[in-house]
């Protein structure tokens, strides 16, 4: 009797079907007991029942399989195609419109969220649609179209459009989907924090605009012929700089995440002007703000450029504006004199 019920892994068919209610404790903290595991996740009925539906495929019962696959549709909301090939500890979290194509390859500890496509891009009755590598992390909303190898411990955001190659280990994210980190070494989980995406986007646009702020900077230098040596007294050039001068200047940094001016936003907080040089205050719209060093870094070269020579030191504090703790806490860049 137990050797006929062994699956193919070798594993005995209970001991596979603990394993799946295990990852589900793994791989969703909303898991509370093995009842509402069993009863009330679709994902792992989906799960099951397609085991059933490609069983039937494997040994050309298509027709049966496609009906069991067409009932599992139904009761769960997830559509697999019983000749898709799944590997160990998957778990399908929410899943209502999970749509997984005939051709998909899906590798072991694979997580993916609801409304996830692995679709094809082709009417050739060939490889069509993607293999997903061990350990990836698929968001919620993403697709993935066409005979695509997504590498192993790689993550595609919520809401991507994934149409080439992803190498391993790395985060790809966007319409169509773009390489957004480097790659993170095999120690990291491949766990996916939707709320802290990178935008390779934003970064090529924050780069763009401090290549710009440069290039201001220069060509102000070059008009007015010389730049105060660094080494006027800080009493004297603090006189001839105001808190307004400052506060012009920075109306030019603009936060590329809204395309505001950190001033019309509210960042700057305070600019405090005494003989020890100017001290500029500012804080982020939330802790999740992707550009905080960059943001910094514009304050701090900006005030530079129009104070003179005095020491100016840009403070982030360690509330941003939604009242969330800004992680590091408060920092400092500064003071440097040009």
């Amino acid at each position: 009797m137990t050797d006929r019920l062994e699956t193919k892994s070798g594993m005995n068919l209970f001991a596979r079907i603990k394993e799946d209610v295990d990852t589900v404790f793994a791989k969703d903290p909303a898991a509370r007991n093995i009842v509402e595991v069993l009863f009330c996740y679709p994902g792992l009925h989906a799960l099951w029942l397609h085991r059933i539906a490609h069983y039937c495929w494997e040994h050309r019962l298509r027709f049966v399989g496609r009906l069991i696959s067409h009932v599992s549709r139904w009761l769960t909301g997830i559509e697999i195609h019983p000749g898709t090939k799944i590997g160990r500890r998957f778990f399908i979290d929410h899943g209502m419109g999970v749509v997984i194509g005939e051709t998909s390859e899906i590798g072991d500890d694979v997580l993916i969220y609801q409304g996830v496509v692995l679709g094809g891009t082709s009417q050739e009755k060939a490889k069509r649609h993607p293999t997903i590598g061990d350990n990836v992390v698929i968001g919620a909303g993403a697709i993935v179209l066409g005979p695509i190898t997504i590498g192993e411990s790689a993550r595609i955001g919520a809401g991507s459009v994934v149409v080439q190659q992803v190498p391993p280990r790395m985060t790809v994210v966007g319409v169509p989907a773009r390489i957004a980190e480097p790659q993170r070494s095999r120690a990291e989980p491949a766990d996916l924090e939707h709320g802290r995406l990178p935008d390779p986007m934003l970064r090529v646009l924050a780069e763009v605009l401090d290549k710009q702020s440069l290039l201001e900077e220069r060509v102000k230098e070059l008009e007015q012929g010389a730049v105060k040596p660094p080494t006027a007294k800080a009493e004297e050039v603090g006189r001839a700089v105001t808190e307004t001068q400052i506060r012009e200047a920075l109306q030019e940094v603009i936060d590329p995440e809204v395309g505001i001016s950190v001033v019309d936003l509210g960042l700057i907080e305070e600019i405090v002007l005494n003989g020890d040089g100017a001290k500029i205050y500012m804080t982020i719209t939330s802790s999740a703000c992707p550009l905080v060093d960059y943001l910094m870094e514009q304050v701090h070269r900006k005030a530079s450029s129009v104070a003179g020579g005095i020491p100016v030191e840009v403070t982030l504090l360690a509330l941003a504006k939604n009242g969330t703790s800004i992680p590091g806490g408060q920092r400092s860049i500064g003071p440097r004199t040009r």
